[in-house]
C-alpha cells in the first residue's frame, strides 16, 4: 500500500502496490478523484482492483461539545491545505471540529455507506 492523494502517487500505488491509504478524505473526492486513477493506472498495468483504505479520527464520548472543540484544535492545520488539486478541502469533510457521523441509540444508519458506494475498500479508525 502507498499513501496517495495526488495523480502521479495515485497512478505509481495503481501500477505497483496493492492501493492507496487515505487519511481523512471526503467521499466526494474519493469517488471523483482517488478510485478513478488509481484504477485505471492498476487496470493498465494489469493489475487486480486496488484497495482504498480510508482512515478516519473517531471519538466515543457523552461531551460532543468538547470533542469538537478538541477536534477543532487538532486538527485546524488540514483547514487550509489542498491536498488535491482543485479541492481547498477533501470534498465530503465538514473540516475541523464539524460534526460528524452522530450515531443515536437504537439507530441503524451506517455512517460508512457513503464512502463504500465511492470506492472505499477498508476503514481503519484512528483515536
Amino acid at each position: 500500500m502507498i499513501a496517495a492523494l495526488g495523480a502521479q502517487m495515485l497512478r505509481l500505488a495503481g501500477s505497483q502496490a496493492d492501493g492507496t491509504v487515505l487519511w481523512m478524505t471526503g467521499p466526494a473526492t474519493v469517488r471523483e478523484h482517488i478510485v478513478p486513477v488509481i484504477a485505471e493506472a492498476a487496470e493498465s498495468a494489469g493489475r487486480p482492483s486496488p484497495r482504498v483504505v480510508c482512515i478516519l479520527p473517531v471519538c466515543v464520548t457523552d461531551d460532543p461539545d468538547n470533542a469538537r472543540e478538541r477536534a477543532a484544535r487538532v486538527f485546524a492545520i488540514y483547514g487550509p491545505v489542498a491536498v488535491v488539486p482543485g479541492h481547498a478541502r477533501p470534498r465530503g469533510c465538514l473540516g475541523p471540529g464539524g460534526r460528524g457521523h452522530r450515531r443515536r441509540r437504537g439507530h441503524r444508519g451506517r455512517p460508512d455507506r457513503r464512502a463504500r458506494r465511492g470506492g472505499v475498500t477498508d476503514f481503519v479508525a484512528g483515536e
